[in-house]
C-alpha cells in the first residue's frame, strides 16, 4: 500500500513539474534533430529517462533546465551511437519516381513564398555549428538565462555569452541578403 502511494505521489509530481515543459522540450529537440519525427522520439526518450530518475530531481528547482539537460544528453548519446553504426538504405525498396508525386495547391505561389521565407531562416539556424545553435536555442528561443544555459551545456557563463555573440553574428551575415530582399532592411 505504501508503494502505491509513493508511485502516485511520484507520478503527480512529475505531471505537475515536468509535463508542463513538453512544448519547450519538443522545440529544443526539433532544433537539435531538424526532423519532427526524430524530435518526438527524442522527447519521448528523454521524458522516460526523466521519469525513471525523478527521485533524483530536487522538487521546486528548475525542472525545465533539468529536463533540457537530459534531452541534450540523450541527443548526444544517440548521435554518438548512430555515428558508430551508420544507417543504410535499401535503394531497391524506394518506389521509382516517388519524388514526382503530383501535388495540388490552391495558392502555389503563396505556399512557395511562405515556405521559402521559413526555410531560409530555419536553414540559416540549422547551418550554425551545433554549439552555437544550442546556445541560441536555449537563450533566445527557450528564454533561459546565461547561468541556466551554462549549467545545461556544462560550460562557463562567458562561453555561453561568446557563443551567443558569434551565433548572432553568423546569422546576421547569413541572413543579410534575405533581410534586404524581404524588405526588413534597406540596401546600403
Amino acid at each position: 500500500m505504501i508503494s502505491l502511494a509513493l508511485d502516485d505521489a511520484r507520478r503527480a509530481g512529475f505531471e505537475r513539474e515536468a509535463l508542463v515543459h513538453l512544448d519547450a522540450l519538443y522545440r529544443a529537440a526539433l532544433r537539435l534533430t531538424g526532423d519532427a519525427a526524430d524530435a518526438q522520439d527524442l522527447v519521448q526518450e528523454a521524458m522516460l529517462k526523466a521519469y525513471r530518475a525523478w527521485h533524483q530531481y530536487t522538487q521546486g528547482t528548475n525542472a525545465k533546465a533539468w529536463l533540457l539537460t537530459i534531452l541534450r544528453h540523450t541527443f548526444i548519446n544517440e548521435h554518438r551511437r548512430r555515428a558508430a553504426r551508420p544507417e543504410t538504405t535499401d535503394l531497391s525498396a524506394i518506389e521509382p519516381f516517388a519524388v514526382f508525386d503530383e501535388r495540388q495547391e490552391v495558392d502555389p505561389e503563396g505556399a512557395f513564398f511562405d515556405a521559402l521565407v521559413d526555410d531560409d531562416v530555419l536553414r540559416a539556424i540549422a547551418d550554425l555549428p551545433v554549439e552555437y545553435r544550442e546556445v541560441l536555442a536555449l537563450t533566445a528561443v527557450d528564454g533561459l538565462g546565461y547561468e541556466e544555459s551554462a549549467r545545461i551545456l556544462f560550460v562557463p557563463i562567458g562561453t555561453v555569452k561568446s557563443r551567443l555573440f558569434r551565433a548572432r553574428k553568423l546569422l546576421q551575415a547569413r541572413l543579410r541578403d534575405y533581410a534586404v530582399n524581404t524588405g526588413w532592411i534597406e540596401r546600403a
